[in-house]
This record gives C-alpha cells, sequence and structure tokens, in this order.
C-alpha cells in the first residue's frame, strides 16, 4: 500500500518550493539591478571626469590669452568653503558658540563645506579667531569624500563604503552615488544643501607638523583665518 502524505504537510511542501523560487527570482533580478547600476555609475563618473578636464583646460586657455593680450585673467569668486575649527571652547563667547553649532562646527578639527553667500560669508567672519578656512580643489573634495565621508542616516554616522547609501538618502535628487555626491558638493549645484546636510562633519586629525600661533592669523604666520587655495595643503596634512 502506497504512503500517504499528509494534506498539511504537502501544503507545507508547496509553499516552501513558492518561496525558495520567489527568493531565486529575487537574487537575480537584484543581481541584474546591480549591474545595470554599476553601468551609470561609471557613466557618471565617465561624464564628470570629462567636465573636470574640459573645465580646467578652459581656465588654462583662459588665462594664456589673457597673458597673451597683455592682460590680467581675473577668476570667478569661489562659490563654496571648507571650514575647519581650529580652538576649543575657552573664552568661546554666547554668539560665537550658536554660529559653530549652525556652522556643525562642534569640536575641535571637525571641517564642514560652506555655500558662500552673504550671510555664511559673515558668519564665518565673526567666528574666524577660532576657524581656519579656503576654497578647497575638486581634487580635495574627492579625496575627502572618499577617505573621511560618512553619511547621515536615521540621524546615524554610516562610512561611504557603497553607492546604495547614498542612494537610499539622496536617489530622490537624483544623487545616487558618491560621485554624483562629489560632482554636487564641488560644483554647488541645485541640491547642495541637502547633500551638505547628508554629509556628517568630518573628523580630521590635528595636522602633521601641527598649528603655528593658534592665536594669530594666517597673514602673520598664524593659524586661523582666510587661507584661500592654501586650505587644500592643511587638509591634506589632517587627512
Amino acid at each position: 500500500m502506497p504512503r500517504v502524505i499528509p494534506e498539511n504537510v504537502q501544503k507545507k511542501a508547496a509553499r516552501d518550493a513558492k518561496l525558495s523560487e520567489a527568493r531565486k527570482n529575487d537574487l537575480v533580478n537584484a543581481k541584474k539591478d546591480r549591474a545595470n547600476k554599476r553601468k551609470v555609475y561609471a557613466a557618471n563618473a565617465d561624464k564628470y571626469a570629462k567636465e573636470y578636464a574640459a573645465t580646467a583646460r578652459n581656465l588654462i586657455e583662459a588665462r594664456r590669452a589673457a597673458k597673451a593680450d597683455g592682460g590680467f585673467f581675473v577668476e570667478d569668486d569661489a562659490k563654496i568653503a571648507f571650514v575647519i575649527r581650529t580652538r576649543g571652547v575657552n573664552k568661546l563667547d554666547p554668539k560665537c558658540k550658536k554660529i559653530l553649532r549652525l556652522l556643525r562646527l562642534r569640536q575641535l578639527h571637525n571641517g564642514v563645506f560652506v555655500k558662500l553667500n552673504k550671510a555664511t560669508i559673515n558668519m564665518v567672519r565673526r567666528v574666524e579667531p577660532y576657524i581656519t578656512y579656503g576654497y578647497p580643489s575638486q581634487a580635495t573634495i574627492r579625496k575627502l569624500i572618499y577617505k573621511r565621508g560618512y553619511g547621515k542616516v536615521n540621524s546615524s554616522r554610516i562610512p561611504l563604503v557603497e553607492n546604495a547609501i547614498v542612494e537610499k538618502v539622496l536617489g530622490e535628487h537624483g544623487i545616487v552615488c558618491v560621485e554624483d555626491l562629489i560632482h554636487e558638493i564641488s560644483t554647488v549645484g541645485p541640491h547642495f544643501k541637502e547633500a551638505n546636510n547628508f554629509l556628517w562633519p568630518f573628523k580630521l586629525s590635528s595636522p602633521l607638523k601641527g598649528f603655528a600661533k593658534k592665536r594669530h592669523p594666517y597673514q602673520a604666520g598664524g593659524a586661523f583665518g582666510n587661507r584661500e587655495e592654501l586650505i587644500n595643503e592643511l587638509i591634506l596634512r589632517m587627512m
């Protein structure tokens, strides 16, 4: 007499087979989706690299043309600054403390990107004795985000180890990978505010060879104040 399999066991086996098949299909679809996304990421990176190279080439050509005409080439004003806190809380008045909090510079050697406009320039000048700042290059922004970049995901500090982290938070703004994030920050794009708020303030190390004369401005051989393009050298020493 053939063995009779109970009906509940048959139903359970059929359910398990259906779930297993669905799981396999999900894995296959996820693999295809990841492959397609990798192609998009690579295409974006290639497009941005060409854009950066064209911008640098145009700048060089404009300088050469101005020199050939016997004139001077004046570059556009910087749109973005990188601000680093150089001093702690000693003798910090309430107004400066509030501004440093608004800039998200709560700890020594924290660094943030700031979009330059009249309001932010006035804030930066008000707390200048406690910070140093300058205009970072695209290469420096790229190194910072790749080496020291952390994102804010559900109020948690998450390292940017994969593009999915960026897409999860900023995908609705068309920023789906780290290269998109770098491009949005360096070009001060339309969604700069969202991209910058996503980036956790950079926790930098003490600079190699240290700061010289913290209580003196940079122009007098000290540490605080505007370094303009020379901020790139300091950032490299603090990474």
